[in-house]
């Protein structure tokens, strides 16, 4: 990817905004436990109207997808097989795209992303805000939410208050005798990211930054109606779920769990005893959240686990597989109801639910959903990006789409932490470890 390099500063963004002039090629990389998914796209300063978010249109040149390997609930569990995955899905778009990328955007949604709010506050003196004094409150609120053996994924200001009056957007140029600002942290652990990291280093490719999945999920399936009224993003992965929020305009809160479709496919497999193949092209074409009158009289037939043409393909109806699915699937939206609930946000989501993700197209799940969460659910895709294949327009490539988003909102985002002793382990020179290095001098 050209056009972008991590800040040496505090309280600055960690990769450059994007040229309001000249076109910008941006690689990313998702990385998720079914799939491993790399874009190229060319942004260009978008002329006339768009999305609020978007300050760029953006055209996909190329796109690879490869079934993920070595990765489990986001976590890399094998170095070598995830390395192999990766490098098919690079090489598929730089082929298509007839370029040559040297560091991508990479999504994260291992670590147990914790959401942490803060306050800080500066003394003005009574005197014009300029932007030094904006650095200097976002900088001491993000000091706040360093501890060991975690590393900031995101630091972004949710909004500022001047003399202890709040609501306001922007305060450069106004006069106080106070500023200060609420800050949202996102952080997860930095061992498991030093691994995905590494997985990606093996490549000869370096991460330029990592986003969280949910954040770059709400970016790309969200309209501004949503984010500014209040909403949740709900990605259903392949082995993770993960929650967004957003309130205001602003991402607010993030959460995480390690149950997606896989574990759907698993159930079925063992309670069909058949192949997770069989039991995945099984979920697809005729899986449902929800029983119909027709479960009892529609029977399919199940191909056995072992490979003997004498063993016989077994014949169950419909409704054995509906009774299969639907305890995981409400299981799972159970969980996600509890965690909007203890987010803090529950009542500014209000009725509007937004889910994603390739879990998200199973049959029936929406009906689920709007029950058990009592919420407004709508099927969120990716918006306002030109040239995808027709394969990444539905919900499962929501994140991936996001990553592309996301240089367009770095510019609002602040970085500040302290450095763990273990972030130079991997060899590389990655970008974990330049944060490491910048910590360690700066403090």
């Amino acid at each position: 990817m050209t056009g972008f390099s991590p800040r040496d500063l505090a309280g600055v963004s960690r990769i450059k905004p994007l040229s309001g002039r000249r076109p910008t090629i941006i690689s990313v990389l998702d990385i998720g436990s079914t799939k491993i998914a790399c874009l190229i796209a060319r942004s260009r300063p978008r002329e006339g109207e768009a999305l609020r978010r978007r300050t760029h249109s953006v055209e996909v040149l190329g796109f690879g997808s490869t079934r993920s390997r070595g990765i489990k609930s986001g976590v890399v569990v094998d170095l070598v097989e995830a390395e192999q995955a990766i490098r098919l899905a690079v090489d598929a778009a730089e082929r298509m795209a007839e370029v040559t990328i040297g560091s991508l955007i990479v999504n994260v949604t291992c670590g147990r992303l914790c959401s942490e709010t803060f306050s800080a506050g500066v003394d003005l003196a009574g005197e014009m805000v300029v932007q030094s004094d904006i650095q200097r409150v976002l900088a001491s609120g993000g000091a706040q939410s360093v501890s060991d053996g975690r590393v900031i994924v995101h630091s972004l200001p949710i909004g500022y208050s001047l003399d202890g009056h709040r609501g306001v957007a922007d305060p450069s140029g106004m006069v106080g005798s106070s500023l200060g600002v609420d800050m949202h942290t996102l952080t997860a652990d930095e061992a498991l990211l030093c691994n995905l990291e590494l997985a990606v280093n093996r490549c000869h490719l370096e991460v330029e930054t990592v986003v969280a999945t949910p954040y770059a999920a709400g970016l790309a399936a969200l309209v501004d109606d949503e984010a500014e009224l209040g909403v949740a993003c709900v990605d259903l992965g392949g082995g993770t779920t993960s929650l967004s929020i957003f309130h205001d305009g602003q991402f607010v809160h993030a959460n995480a769990i390690a149950i997606g479709g896989h574990h759907v496919t698993l159930d079925i497999a063992r309670g069909l005893s058949t192949r997770l193949a069989d039991a995945e092209r099984i979920k697809t074409r005729h899986g449902s959240a929800l029983p119909s009158i027709s479960d009892d009289k529609d029977i399919l037939t199940i191909p056995p686990v072992g490979d003997d043409e004498r063993d016989i393909p077994n014949s169950v109806p419909r409704a054995a597989l509906t009774r299969i699915i639907r305890p995981r699937i409400e299981e799972t939206l159970e969980m996600v109801r509890d965690m909007i609930a203890r987010s803090g946000f529950a009542n500014e989501v209000g009725k509007r639910v937004v889910l994603t993700g390739g879990a998200s197209q199973l049959t029936g799940l929406g009906e689920t959903a709007r029950r058990i969460l009592g919420r407004n659910v709508r099927l969120g895709r990716p918006l306002g990006i030109a040239g995808l294949p027709e394969a990444a327009k539905g919900a499962a490539f929501a994140a991936a789409v996001g990553l592309i988003i996301y240089p367009q909102v770095a510019r609002i985002e602040q970085f500040q932490a302290r450095s763990p002793a273990r972030l130079q382990m991997t060899g590389t020179d990655g970008y974990i470890a330049r944060m490491g290095r910048w910590i360690k001098d700066s403090f």
